[in-house]
């Protein structure tokens, strides 16, 4: 049954975007965040969904849509200027089949990323893109959040509907994620046109940021808690009363401390003895071997390069004898071929100098940007209003992706480079749209010289 399900939907969406062509592009991001291929037993399984979709996407963006003021941002060049180097390194890898297994889904996402913001040309298909990231993650989150209340969850221990631990199924990655489009969700409720924010449009978005904010308790993620500590910074700056935000956001943090789980507890408090974590001590390890290793290899090692590290750590764990004395415990571990667990270290491993210095050109060049929008839009002229609070969250958004990026391999996540999409698309209709305002006739009319 869930197999038809899934099918009907798809079938529906995929329907209408023959009456309405831009509905294949929110076909493919539906279909690239959510996997459904991966959450159905049989049908699904069968089809390349995701290579039709993106071919219609495509193709009706080519027949169909009005090109007469589309716009390609530098940022779109960059992309392309990245495709085309991961490109170069796949074909010079160190493990050319493994590396050749992850290209074949990353080239989808930078391509997919470049051109998504062609397609972007009015303020509905930007809020329709965004409402459909936003509603394609709740239905993981959703889900997680329930699960969290009912069980309490536990590091690798919540089930996201799949047992696949990849994609936005991943603990840390779908944690992020979800504290990431908090500032996106809360812009819908004061600017949606699509559903208009009413009180239950604001109930739902209120639930599924209470979602949202389960997320990271349920996975018992670190990275989960870092970010939500760096989303209560970030809202800071567009709190009117601050004081009154600051005093809240403490007491509510304290009302929920005896409601968190043991297992959520015990895995922060690792955070301050990271040297006795595995997991943390591998990490450090392995960036270690990474620096290393690009000293002898500026370009890089391609996709999958770190299967041929070999690392040694030392791992110290603090022992209490006794309520005076302590004892120190330290042990040598031996591990090989560990992953990145950064997306800068990801880069620098893989791609090396030049791709690590495109990939951050391609992320500080999306924050200043939506600095400029936001500062500019900061005094708007009537139905300007929501500018400026769609780029402040969408830069939100992309700061704390880049704090979970330091500790997840999530340099080529693709719901975070449809949010860079969706930020070139604001940009370049903004900036369309002061072209058209700033326009005067060289000549004035006949009449008014007469």
């Amino acid at each position: 049954m869930r197999d038809l399900a899934f099918i009907a939907f798809l079938a529906a969406l995929l329907g209408t975007g023959f009456r309405r062509p831009f509905l294949f592009v929110l076909a493919y991001a539906y279909i690239d965040i959510v996997s459904p291929q991966r959450l159905t037993y049989l049908l699904l399984n069968s089809v390349p969904i995701s290579m039709l979709a993106v071919a219609l996407a495509v193709l009706g963006w080519l027949a169909f849509d009005d090109k007469k003021d589309v716009r390609v941002a530098p940022r779109q060049f960059l992309i392309v200027l990245l495709l085309g180097y991961c490109f170069y390194t796949t074909l010079h890898a160190d493990f050319p089949l493994e590396a050749k297994d992850k290209w074949e889904w990353v080239w989808k996402a930078l391509a997919f990323a470049a051109f998504l913001p062609l397609t972007l040309r009015t303020r509905l298909r930007i809020e329709s893109l965004l409402l459909f990231m936003v509603l394609s993650a709740a239905s993981i989150i959703i889900v997680g959040g329930i699960k969290t209340v009912g069980s309490g969850g536990g590091y690798g221990e919540l089930n996201l509907m799949v047992t696949n631990n990849s994609g936005l199924y991943e603990g840390s990655t779908i944690s992020t994620v979800a504290i990431a489009i908090i500032p996106l969700i809360v812009w819908f409720t004061r600017y949606g046109t699509i559903f208009a924010p009413d009180w239950r449009v604001k109930a739902f978005s209120y639930a599924l940021i209470f979602a949202c904010l389960l997320i990271p308790v349920g996975t018992s993620t670190r990275t989960g808690l870092l970010c939500i500590g760096l989303l209560a910074l970030l809202m800071i700056r567009d709190a009117k009363r601050k004081l009154v935000y600051l005093g809240a956001l403490g007491c509510l943090a304290l009302a929920a401390i005896p409601f968190l789980p043991s297992a959520f507890t015990e895995r922060m408090e690792t955070i301050k003895s990271y040297q006795a974590d595995a997991s943390a001590s591998t990490r450090i390890a392995v960036w270690q071997w990474t620096m290393d290793y690009v000293k002898t290899h500026p370009l890089g090692g391609g996709f999958e390069a770190y299967r041929q590290n070999q690392i040694r750590y030392e791992k110290v764990a603090v022992q209490q004898e006794d309520g005076s004395s302590a004892r120190i415990d330290r042990s040598l571990e031996v591990d090989k071929a560990r992953a990145y667990h950064s997306a800068y270290f990801e880069m620098l491993g893989e791609q090396g100098y030049p791709g690590l210095a495109i990939w951050l050109l391609i992320n500080v060049a999306g924050l200043f940007r939506m600095e400029v929008l936001r500062r500019r839009y900061r005094k708007p002229e009537p139905g300007q209003e929501w500018i400026a609070p769609l780029a402040s969250a969408l830069q939100s958004a992309h700061f704390i992706y880049l704090l979970g990026a330091v500790f997840i391999a999530i340099a080529f996540q693709p719901f975070v480079y449809m949010l860079i999409g969706a930020q070139i698309g604001l940009d370049t209709y903004c900036s369309r749209k002061r072209a058209e305002n700033a326009w005067r006739p060289l000549r004035k009319p006949r009449a008014a010289i007469a």
